[in-house]
């Protein structure tokens, strides 16, 4: 056990790095991945449930306690994302599919790994759990809705088939997990060490997949792809920061803010958009499960080197909500 759980920390901490390798190797040589693609949704479902092995009550202490701040941040993902998503697609007039799946990359949740990148930039990390939570959770609504407004378009959206689709791979696998969790805590806190390694090789096994089977396309659209993602997260990243600070939130409900908006569930784009889609409407989403896992560190490496003032600087009415 000892040595499974100083493997997953390795996996955990050079995420990036397994990614982008993963990426390389299925670009070049395809042929063994391409099995995994009628894995994605039990793949991203594995994930899920890691998710829901780690929640507690305390968690979502946060949302009775302070509720201001997971509003603010909940309200800004689900608007800065998809209507930044929106509007760098058609600034670089995106064909129907990839248009189609960097809105959806914009829809989703908020990503668990960015509940590290918050805690390494010394952000406020309660928030940012209930952040990722509290928006895993709305998904099944949010998500159908926000394309079916936006998306709808480029690509015929069915929003109660999307709706089942979260269902089955997000919120039953937590739910499964908080149960597991629930029943038999004394196994899961043994075990919980193991669930990093076992998060990034099915991640890993999903962009493989993904990749795998649209070499051609990524070989002729993967420089417009690329700077697609790349604006689109580092606006996010930046209006999100923006928000909390025009709202007078402290700099670590800032920080939290600012990386929870900006990192999104990618694995879950991929998998919604590989059933609703299409395999190309898929590709934002993997490039984004490469490109978050090298901005977030890069920007929680920056922040981690300034103290993060908890002090607000909001107006006094707001002091009370500070995190």
């Amino acid at each position: 056990m000892k040595l499974l759980e100083t493997i997953s920390n390795i996996a955990g901490k050079y995420f990036a790095v397994w990614v982008i390798l993963t990426a390389l190797i299925s670009f070049f040589v395809p042929a063994p991945f391409v099995v995994f693609q009628g894995y994605i949704t039990i793949l991203l479902g594995v994930v899920m449930f890691g998710m829901g092995l780690t929640l507690k009550a305390v968690d979502f202490k946060i949302i009775l306690t302070k509720p201001l701040p997971v509003i603010i941040g909940v309200c800004a993902q689900f608007m800065i994302m998809p209507l930044t998503a929106f509007a760098i697609a058609y600034l670089l007039n995106l064909p129907a599919e990839l248009a189609a799946g960097l809105v959806l990359l914009g829809s989703v949740p908020g990503g668990t790994a960015s509940n590290v990148m918050v805690y390494l930039a010394k952000g406020n990390v309660p928030l940012s759990i209930a952040m990722t939570s509290v928006s895993t959770l709305l998904a099944p609504v949010a998500t159908p809705f926000i394309l079916l407004w936006l998306a709808g378009q480029w690509m015929p959206v069915d929003p109660m088939a999307m709706f089942m689709s979260i269902i089955q791979v997000i919120i039953i696998p937590i739910v499964l997990g908080v149960t597991v969790r629930k029943f038999v805590p004394s196994f899961v806190d043994k075990s919980v060490h193991v669930i990093p390694l076992i998060s990034v090789l099915a991640i890993m096994m999903i962009v493989a997949a993904v990749v795998a089977g649209n070499v051609e396309t990524l070989a002729s659209a993967g420089l417009i792809i690329f700077i697609a993602v790349v604006l689109h997260n580092a606006f996010g990243l930046l209006l999100g920061y923006i928000t909390a600070r025009v709202l007078g939130l402290d700099e670590s409900t800032r920080r939290a803010i600012s990386i929870e908006v900006g990192m999104q569930n990618s694995g879950l784009g991929v998998a919604l958009a590989t059933a609703h889609f299409g395999p190309l409407a898929a590709l934002p989403s993997v490039v984004g499960s490469v490109w978050h896992n090298i901005s977030g560190p890069i920007l929680a490496t920056y922040w981690s080197k300034k103290p993060a003032n908890t002090e607000t600087e909001a107006p006094v009415q707001l002091e009370r909500n500070r995190a």
